[in-house]
């Protein structure tokens, strides 16, 4: 081709002085370069007033709908104060504030501008869509977020417990250990600040359902006490607890990332200053962007001061677990766990199941004995109706 090592400009001033000086019609000469008349006319007026040949922008020169400087500003700093905060809740939560905010595409396009926004972080911005209870209270989701290490050396699992109604975090605990102990501790702060929920869901291993031997924990006895049923997640299968396992993730996301832990009192510092701002200011996807605290009410079920001996009704046969955890009917012996030892129980007949009664602790049926079989057929915990 002619203009082989040219630049564009050089290319263009070339057609034009070819045309003017009549080397070939201007259609053939828009032919040889390959553009049409209109765009060859347009470089030839440019020659001729003296403009400049290369290509202009196309940004226009006035912007009106442009972002304020002062707002993008505020978007920006937003961010970089949570990072893991995405366009559509940093919208929320500037209007919430009672600041301007343009569209959360604009503020999309802003975080891009600003270099704050990357390719992994968009891919997991998906939000979830989950089953939930239909009131606050109705059950809470509880597990240990994964340990990690601390300045100190030392190793923080973090206890984080969730209303499944609101998504409302009722506690993210800094703990040293995952033991009943100090379980026990931080559920008892949490059923004095909120009340009682009907049920809790929480995983399978210690401290939630693993006993020394087969049988109940020391946890779900202490709850069935408080009038709460314990319900387990499937066995290899956290998703039963998505919601917890999503705040799981999100405070590791949001705020464990991006921190440094000297010790357990400085971990619990900076998780309570984040249970506030998660409940308060942080939109929640699965809530319109609504806020949890929005959406919770502490419970009307309050903790009790002492545990009341419970009475069994006239159809119950009542007996006491050995301290074995071992329960003797009709001179058979059922283990029932350690947790339940010297504690009464209620044996009821069951009224669809022939040869076969329920073992009752209060208000609920921890298991199922088949009296002819002489073995437990079942451990499934339930409510008894009424």
């Amino acid at each position: 081709m002619p203009w082989k090592g040219q630049t564009m400009e050089e290319i263009r001033v070339e057609f034009v002085e070819r045309v003017l000086n009549m080397e070939a019609s201007k259609s053939a000469l828009c032919r040889e370069y390959g553009i049409s008349r209109p765009t060859g006319d347009k470089w030839i007026s440019r020659y001729q007033h003296g403009d400049p040949m290369e290509d202009r922008s196309r940004v226009p020169f006035r912007t009106p709908n442009r972002t304020e400087a002062a707002v993008e500003g505020q978007i920006v700093t937003l961010r970089k104060k949570h990072p893991a905060i995405g366009a559509k809740k940093l919208k929320r939560m500037l209007e919430n504030q009672g600041q301007p905010a343009p569209a959360y595409s604009t503020i999309n396009a802003i975080l891009h501008r600003n270099g704050l926004i990357t390719k992994e972080a968009s891919k997991a911005a998906t939000p979830y869509i989950r089953f939930e209870k239909k009131r606050p209270n109705d059950m809470w989701q509880a597990d240990f977020k994964g340990h990690f290490a601390m300045a100190n050396k030392e190793r923080c699992h973090p206890l984080t417990v969730l209303d499944d109604h609101s998504r409302f975090c009722l506690g993210i605990d800094a703990k040293g250990n995952e033991r009943y102990e100090g379980v026990r501790e931080s559920f008892l702060w949490m059923f004095k600040e909120y009340g009682l929920p009907e049920e809790v869901l929480c995983d399978n291993g210690n401290p939630w359902g693993t006993a020394q031997s087969t049988g109940y924990t020391n946890f779900e006895v202490w709850l069935m006490e408080l009038g709460i049923l314990t319900k387990h997640g499937r066995v290899w299968h956290p998703q039963t607890q998505g919601k917890d396992e999503r705040f799981n993730g999100t405070l590791k996301k949001e705020l464990i990332r991006f921190r440094e832990f000297r010790d357990l009192a400085h971990a619990q510092k900076q998780f309570d200053e984040y249970r506030l701002f998660y409940n308060e200011e942080r939109p929640h996807h699965a809530l319109n962007l609504d806020t949890p605290s929005s959406r919770y009410t502490r419970s009307n079920r309050k903790l009790p001061s002492k545990i009341e001996e419970w009475e069994y009704g006239p159809n119950f046969k009542t007996r006491q677990i050995k301290s074995s955890g071992y329960l003797t009917f009709n001179g058979q012996g059922y283990f029932l766990s350690e947790a339940f030892g010297e504690k009464k129980i209620g044996l009821l007949e069951s009224s669809g199941a022939p040869h076969t009664f329920l073992v009752c602790y209060r208000q609920f049926c921890v298991a199922k004995i088949d009296v002819n079989e002489r073995i437990i057929t079942s451990r499934k915990p339930f409510r008894l109706a009424g």
